[in-house]
């Protein structure tokens, strides 16, 4: 059975780091990319960052390039987002996603949430003093 499950969320300061995890199962992690979202309180979907299956691609919003970093362990079936630098404005639900299509050793990294058709529930990140 198709599964993400996200963890690693937390409360932290401003300036600080999280890596949330989102382990998949049910699906391999090399015929898809995962994709990472975000949504604050009264604030539409993000698109957050996204992984190819081939694992070489990898895109970023804006508002997060280089401070995050996505990566993943095929062995283990796991996608990490690796969040430095932390803001208040980064405070949101936090969800990883499957893609819809499966891509064998592809470069295939979306990041509109139209594109993901499977979805976890969520992790909650805090950035506060």
């Amino acid at each position: 059975q198709l599964q993400l499950v996200e963890s690693g969320g937390g409360l932290v300061q401003p300036g600080g780091s999280l890596r949330l995890s989102c382990a998949a199962s049910g699906f391999s992690l090399d015929y898809y990319a995962i994709g990472w979202f975000r949504q604050a309180p009264g604030k539409a979907r993000e698109g957050v960052s996204c992984i190819s299956s081939n694992g070489r691609s990898t895109i970023y919003a804006d508002s997060v390039q280089g401070r995050f970093t996505i990566s993943k362990d095929n062995a283990e079936n796991v996608v990490y987002l690796q969040m430095t630098s932390l803001t208040p404005e980064d405070k949101a639900i936090y969800y990883c996603a499957r893609a819809d299509f499966m891509m064998d050793n592809s470069d295939y990294a979306p990041l509109s949430g139209s594109d993901f058709s499977a979805w976890g529930q969520g992790t909650q990140v805090t950035v506060s003093s």
